[in-house]
């Protein structure tokens, strides 16, 4: 790759973002072993630095680094030095001295992985900087379509909800328009980017219009802060209007599928019947993110067969 970290798909090209899937397919067929482990990264520490709660991201980056054979430093925030008033460059520095190859962080404040990663010689992987980017989580999303469909050219997809505040969104529309795929945005007006046109994508406020005209409809989570600060006036009337209800997937193309980068809320943006019916790829999108994530780490560490 021509760049040392993965910050954000921005800027990424396609045949950047192939090298990520074509790897990542490989793989798969690792984790299906007996024994899913290769000795890539044997000799490596990989060091995952969340300054926000995770689950799923922080788990997958953990199994993905373990299976590449790569030694693990789990961060938390609620026993580090960061409680006490030391800085991210503090952090930074600490880090340095110790010798890692890779840090792995989520922060809330967009740019907080570049500023890391001007400061160290280990390579930097962004999971996540506030409202910015989150960049495996659309490859993986990518991933999980191009096994689904095979292309990306021609290919129409729906993401809905919380746009203006989602990393996900971001990095998504980055990469499906770099890959040749028309996307479009639906919500509530006051959950939408304000300069939604820089983006070059369909804009949707009545989703019943929408999801019948696109192949894949990706749902994002709702944060129940946003309507306790008054930018929709119910979960019910959200539920109504843009969640992905059982009534409304009956209008989706017959081919169509449901992608989600979870946590789901469910019974909010998504009911619990749609979540797991036959058309959500939700299940899919965790699996392979185990995959995708040992390709960025096999890439961005200077990985080895043997």
């Amino acid at each position: 790759m021509p760049e040392k970290n993965l910050l954000g798909i921005e800027g990424l090209s396609a045949e950047d973002i192939y090298k990520y899937l074509d790897l990542a397919d490989n793989f798969l067929g690792v984790l299906e072993r007996p024994i899913p482990i290769v000795p890539a990264l044997r000799g490596k520490t990989i060091l995952t630095l969340f300054f926000e709660p995770s689950t799923r991201t922080q788990i997958s980056f953990s199994i993905a680094a373990k299976r590449l054979s790569a030694d693990v430093v789990n961060f938390s925030i609620s026993s580090s030095s960061v409680i006490k008033g030391e800085t991210l460059l503090d952090t930074a520095k600490n880090i340095e001295a110790m010798k890692v190859d890779g840090v792995i962080i989520r922060h809330s404040v967009p740019g907080a992985a570049k500023v890391l990663a001007d400061q160290l010689d280990a390579f930097v992987i962004n999971a996540g900087d506030g409202g910015h980017e989150h960049p495996t989580q659309a490859l993986l999303d990518l991933m999980t379509i191009r096994q689904r469909f095979g292309k990306f050219k021609g290919l129409k997809v729906l993401i809905v909800g919380d746009i203006a505040h989602s990393r996900v969104a971001r990095s998504n529309i980055f990469g499906l328009k770099t890959l040749g795929a028309e996307v479009g945005i639906c919500g509530p007006p006051t959950l939408l980017p304000l300069e939604i046109e820089k983006f070059s994508v369909q804009v949707f406020y009545d989703l019943d219009e929408a999801i019948k005209r696109f192949d894949v409809i990706m749902a994002l989570r709702i944060q129940l802060e946003r309507q306790e600060s008054g930018l929709f006036p119910s979960i019910r009337e959200y539920r109504n209007l843009y969640g992905l209800t059982k009534q409304r997937i009956k209008q989706m193309k017959p081919n169509a599928v449901i992608m989600h980068p979870g946590p789901t809320n469910r019974g909010i943006e998504i009911d619990p019947e749609v979540a797991d019916g036959n058309k959500s790829l939700i299940l899919r999108q965790v699996k392979n993110g185990v995959a995708l994530r040992m390709a960025v780490l096999f890439i961005h560490a200077g990985g080895k067969i043997e």
